[in-house]
Formats: C-alpha cells, structure tokens, sequence
C-alpha cells in the first residue's frame, strides 16, 4: 500500500486564522476544491484547523452573516484528524471512512501542513477500486447520528 505522501496534494493552499470566509471562498473557487487548510500564520505554517465550503455555507449565508466580517477561526473545525507522509494510505483512509471526513490534512512531525488528501487523490491515485469504493461510501453514508 502507497504511503500519504505518496498520494498527497503537496503544498497545499491555505490560509491564516484570522482571514475571512469571502477570502477562503475566492480561493476555493480559484483552486477548484471544497476545502482550505487553516494555518496560524504563513510563516509557520502550523495547521490549527480547516475550513470547508460547507462550513462556509452553514456558519456564514445560512445564518445571514457578511463573509468579509466573519473571521475563518470563527467556522473552522479545529483540530482536525490529520495524518503524517510515511503514514501508510490505509490508516488515512480509515480515519476517512470512520470519521466521515472527504478530506484530511498531512502534516509533519512539528504540526506543519506538507499535503491534503481528498477522496479525488484516493480515486485517482491508487489502483485498488474496490477499497477506494469502499471508503467513498462510508464516507458518505448519513451520519452516524442521523440514522
């Protein structure tokens, strides 16, 4: 089995805990993804959380608030589940599937952000659709709760 780093995004785009959710929207249009990692500043790169434009479409329109007023620390989810380069893919995949997250952050031994791992990379990346499939529906079966 391929390792995170292996399929990661590397680098990804990101942005600081105290920029907006209009700033975090126009770089998710511009990437074309569904998720930003949130970092406490540029230099350091720390992941502190991660923001999705589901967060955004919960925690900013649905509640009538101004997404250039509203801070990304304010909608994040902190802490989210992560996992390192040398971790084996499988793990990560696992801690999808349980968790039900469509995305997780790769970060190195002092919490920097080095990657993302997005279902699109599980599907396109590693030959095993059976497994990929697998993942992708306990994904997104209804959450837990909710049954």
């Amino acid at each position: 089995m391929k390792t995170c780093g292996e399929v990661m995004t590397k680098n990804p785009t990101c942005c600081t805990i105290n920029e907006t959710a209009d700033r975090a929207a126009v770089l998710m249009k511009k990437e074309d993804v569904g998720a930003i990692p949130v970092i406490d500043s540029q230099q350091s790169k720390k992941l502190v959380g991660i923001v999705t434009d589901r967060d955004l479409t919960l925690g900013v329109l649905a509640e009538g608030l101004d997404a250039r007023n509203v801070k990304l620390e304010a909608v994040m989810t902190r802490v989210p589940f992560t996992c390192r380069e040398g971790d084996e893919l499988n793990e990560a995949m696992e801690v999808m599937a349980e968790h039900q997250v469509r995305r997780i952050p790769v970060v190195n031994d002092n919490g920097q952000i080095v990657g993302i791992i997005a279902q699109a990379d599980i599907a396109t990346r590693i030959d095993k659709p059976k497994k990929t499939a697998a993942v992708i529906e306990e994904i997104s079966e209804p959450h837990k709760h909710e049954k």
